[in-house]
């Protein structure tokens, strides 16, 4: 990706990492030359420029840079709700990806009582901490998986609230409030239920929300190349084909309408659209074999 700047003044510097997350936020106005982001053109217009700057304050390397190199804390959009069509904000991104997680995305989700439960973590900051729970107290943390646990400690005992992760994975939480165990699921509230799914590391897990939502982690995503529902064969820590297992006992049962993975795009789609894709990715995952990992082979 390059480095220049264009006369608009918004680029991307050389500490990029090629994590997508600004390719995300602002689509057409970044794309991915030669394995690393850069800015496509200029912003035509206050919505496409509020877009690159919800890409600059999410991005985990700081990489996203506007014109004159500053980020504006006022133009600081996160917490951002997820818009679902009616006017409600019941997950929120919380962006400020954090270096330690990959840049792994993470979310608030709003319960009807007014809490919210924390589905992986950004960056950390006590600053960052008081905006998340502004809206309302913040109850549980939930721990997708290993590669995910950074800042979930500080974050739970700042809020006061539980912190949740899979046995297969509690090295990297070992101080963690409720440990899931085995593969059958376990309710954490009501409407909310956590889903073992070995397969991207030993302890990854599902939090599926309301018959609507799916924090999948890092075991499946949306995929821009593809146009579809994909597994991250390239990375994989603990087992393909306990992936492919993951996704056969899953295939058909699971209800939901939003996909939110940790890496890789947002979707939503209808329940049985899901549900088909579903299917047919758990099918071409049992077709597929080891391979060594290969962060450059992910199809963003």
């Amino acid at each position: 990706m390059g480095s220049g700047q264009g006369e608009h003044g918004w680029r991307v510097d050389g500490r990029c990492t090629n994590c997508d997350v600004a390719r995300q936020l602002a689509p057409g106005l970044i794309g991915e030359v030669a394995g690393r982001s850069e800015v496509l053109r200029r912003p035509r217009d206050a919505a496409e420029t509020a877009r690159l700057y919800a890409a600059a304050h999410a991005c985990p390397s700081r990489s996203v840079r506007p014109p004159g190199g500053r980020l504006d804390p006022a133009r600081d959009p996160f917490p951002m709700p997820l818009d679902d069509g009616d006017g409600t904000a019941t997950v929120l991104l919380c962006g400020h990806n954090s270096p330690h997680t990959a840049g792994a995305n993470s979310y608030l989700l709003r319960r009807p009582d007014g809490t919210s439960m924390m589905i992986d973590t950004p960056r950390w900051s006590p600053a960052l901490a008081a905006r998340y729970e502004a809206p309302g107290p913040v109850t549980d943390v939930l721990l997708t998986h290993r590669d995910h646990a950074a800042h979930g400690r500080r974050y739970a005992d700042r809020f006061g609230a539980r912190l949740w992760i899979h046995e297969g994975d509690l090295d990297a939480a070992p101080d963690a409030d409720r440990v899931l165990r085995g593969t059958g699921p376990t309710e954490i509230a009501d409407g909310v239920r956590a889903l073992p799914f070995p397969g991207h590391t030993r302890g990854s897990v599902l939090y599926l929300a309301d018959g609507r939502y799916c924090f999948s982690g890092d075991s499946f995503y949306w995929s821009r190349t593809t146009a579809d529902i994909e597994v991250v064969d390239s990375v994989t820590w603990y087992s393909v084909r306990e992936l492919a297992a993951s996704l056969t006992r899953a295939a058909g049962r699971l209800r939901f309408e939003w996909l939110l993975p940790g890496h890789g795009d947002r979707r939503r789609l209808p329940h049985e659209e899901m549900a088909a894709r579903l299917g047919r990715l758990a099918a071409r995952t049992r077709e597929l074999r080891p391979r060594p990992v290969d962060f450059t082979a992910v199809r963003w």
